[in-house]
């Protein structure tokens, strides 16, 4: 009974690392034993429609939680997202001034993609763990999505493999995302929030704690299963990508220091740190495989495990100091 209890407290204190490891895992035995490949392919589509659920639900219930009165921009928000405007400007003209091409090509492209995808919609969630701002968070989410929605239309066509991408319908098409996952979530958290018919069940998803956390854990599960099989199946040298790992935990590492430099002078160091260090990887993977090379999709597939260890850490940290000012 004892070690039961030790082994959930364990999953509690280090929730996002248990799910890359059992997601990973789990991925590797439905792929290398013959004997389960019947069942990975009954489950593939069903993890597959579960995922987008799970993300729908981590938001809903994370918006369930903010004062929608508070939801304005402050001075964070516009060094952050000028911050992310240089660096996106800084890698274009270095692919541009020297001709860049070959696996260099896809190393700057794969970084590309970390860099100018928007601020992840589970940031929030973070956020709240580590006793951040939620109403700016999310704030800071729905604005980094539209910035999202400028940027690619207007760098992508000056690369290569990005010339018959048109700007409207690119803008268009993020928009519509943008509206899929994050305004339908809010729009039904704000109804169950003020309905009368809906203040019991309101209660009750308020009254969980850490729910929105944990969905989070299942989605990270089924996210860093298709991570890994994207690097097994990459007809790449091992050595390639293990670079591109690499370069990926720099990156992951630089924008997370940015992001809390600029945070410390506005006193939103957890916000401003989370709103540029934590990307939302599962759409940089499907922008770089839809308009790059469908190699630089390693790049946001491992910034996806560094992000989520930096975040662990953090969480622990914090976890571990509010216990010692308890005692």
């Amino acid at each position: 009974m004892i070690k039961m209890r030790r082994l959930i407290q364990f999953i509690k204190d280090w929730t996002l690392p248990v799910s890359i490891v059992t997601g990973s895992f789990l991925y590797l035995v439905f792929a290398f034993i013959p004997a389960l490949e019947s069942a990975a392919t009954v489950f593939a589509p069903i993890l597959d429609a579960a995922l987008p659920l799970f993300m729908f639900l981590v938001l809903y219930v994370t918006f369930c939680k903010v004062d929608f009165r508070k939801l304005i921009p402050v001075g964070w928000h516009l060094w952050i997202a000028l911050s992310q405007v240089l660096m996106v400007a800084v890698v274009i003209g270095v692919i541009l001034t020297f001709h860049v091409t070959g696996e260099t090509l896809i190393l700057l492209e794969a970084l590309l993609t970390c860099i100018i995808c928007p601020c992840a919609s589970a940031a929030a969630v973070v956020t709240q763990k580590l006793g951040g701002d939620l109403e700016e968070m999310t704030t800071y989410t729905f604005l980094s999505n539209f910035l999202c929605a400028l940027l690619i239309p207007v760098c992508f066509p000056l690369l290569d493999a990005g010339a018959g991408l048109t700007f409207w319908s690119a803008f268009v098409m993020i928009l519509y995302k943008v509206c899929l996952v994050l305004v339908v979530p809010m729009l039904l958290a704000y109804i169950t929030k003020h309905w009368h018919a809906l203040c019991r069940f309101y209660q009750w998803v308020i009254s969980v704690d850490n729910l929105s956390y944990y969905l989070w854990g299942c989605s990270l599960l089924i996210v860093s299963g298709t991570t890994v099989k994207n690097i097994v199946h990459a007809e790449v040298a091992v050595s390639f990508l293990l670079l591109i790992a690499v370069l990926a935990l720099i990156l992951c590492l630089i924008q997370f220091v940015i992001g809390r430099y600029i945070g410390h002078f506005f006193r939103s160091t957890i916000n401003a740190g989370q709103a540029l260090g934590q990307k939302n990887t599962a759409f940089a993977i499907w922008i770089a495989y839809t308009y790059l090379n469908p190699l630089s999709t390693v790049g946001p597939g491992c910034y996806i495990l560094w992000q989520n260890i930096i975040n662990s850490v953090e969480i622990w940290r914090h976890d571990h100091a509010i216990k010692r000012i308890n005692e």
